[in-house]
């Protein structure tokens, strides 16, 4: 039901449509939980898709243990995750190929839009920690792919 509503709440907002309603559904107590669950379907996103793309999604993950984050925020954030590391798509990127990726770049767009302000540097020092101990074991040469070592 929870899943259903995140995404629910992504699909409104792209279109503009206001999320109240939904919103006023959304009763989770313990979405570090739910994102515990996200974080390792991410991992094995991040890998197929490299740092560069995981970027943005990891700074996702680190902005909803943010106190000021909004419970729209986090529901955005959640249905977004879980859209785009989902093995299904509105648009599948194997038949459609370039014209596949729009729907989950689109949902990243306007994520990022709304909670840029919440990506600090304390964020993105621990995204790239995270990168690093991902990749790292992958390649000899993470230091010259991450501008800052943590």
């Amino acid at each position: 039901m929870i899943i259903t509503l995140c995404l629910l709440i992504l699909a409104h907002t792209l279109g503009g449509k206001s999320t109240q309603r939904l919103l006023k559904r959304l009763h989770v107590d313990d979405w570090q939980q739910r994102f515990e669950k996200v974080g390792s379907l991410l991992k094995r996103y991040a890998k197929k898709v490299g740092r560069a793309a995981a970027t943005p999604l990891l700074q996702f993950y680190y902005v909803v243990t943010d106190k000021e984050t909004s419970l729209e925020e986090k529901a955005l954030i959640y249905g977004c995750l879980l859209y785009v590391v989902a093995p299904g798509s509105l648009i599948p990127r194997k038949a459609f190929h370039l014209l596949g990726l729009t729907d989950e770049a689109a949902a990243i767009a306007l994520v990022y839009r709304k909670v840029k302000s919440k990506i600090n540097d304390s964020i993105n020092s621990r995204v790239q920690a995270t990168l690093d101990r991902w990749f790292d074991a992958d390649s000899t040469s993470s230091a010259s792919q991450s501008p800052t070592r943590a």
